[in-house]
């Protein structure tokens, strides 16, 4: 079993205040939530800045290989959604 952990650090060019940010934010979080099923997310960090968040994401699956390539297609996806940029991604896994 392994367990992927991505940590997104996000930023939206386009909100001018925090509660347009949250609006985007629960909008792309609706989208990887349809999209991609059987993952966790969550906003970790950032709670109070109006144009950056951090993403904190999981995935668990029979191996590396699998779970590496669920969530490239994650940042993909996010990196494809032309109102958002990827500041930085770091993925770790760990392996039981």
């Amino acid at each position: 079993m392994v367990v992927g952990i991505a940590k997104i650090e996000i930023f939206f060019p386009e909100p001018n205040s925090l509660k347009s940010k949250r609006r985007r934010l629960k909008a792309l979080i609706h989208k990887l939530e349809s999209q991609f099923k059987k993952i966790s997310l969550a906003e970790v960090d950032g709670h109070d800045l109006w144009q950056r968040t951090i993403l904190g994401i999981s995935i668990v699956g029979k191996n590396q290989k699998f779970v590496d390539s669920k969530l490239t297609s994650i940042l993909n996806f996010i990196q494809n959604d032309g109102s958002i940029e990827i500041i930085k991604a770091e993925i770790d896994f760990i392996s039981y």
